[in-house]
């Protein structure tokens, strides 16, 4: 997934600090990034909120990084 990549490379963080984050490898994210591995929902939204932008901008769906403003009664 070139989109984590580039959300990455845009904050001029390394996979690692990026796993480190999220509790994970950097084998592991690396899985992500490349798509050899699908995002567990968990972690799409920890990236979401890290990189403030939408689950919708990393997958791909949409091209506007804006978030979704977020309901407050969940």
């Amino acid at each position: 997934m070139n989109r984590l990549k580039d959300l990455r490379e845009d904050k001029d963080l390394k996979q690692v600090e990026i796993a480190k984050i999220l509790g994970i490898s950097q084998r592991g994210y690396s899985h992500y990034e490349t798509g050899d591995n699908n995002i567990p929902t968990n972690i799409l939204i920890k990236l979401a909120d890290f990189y403030n932008t939408s689950i919708d901008y990393i997958l791909g769906i949409t091209n506007i990084k804006k978030p979704y403003e977020k309901n407050k009664n969940l």
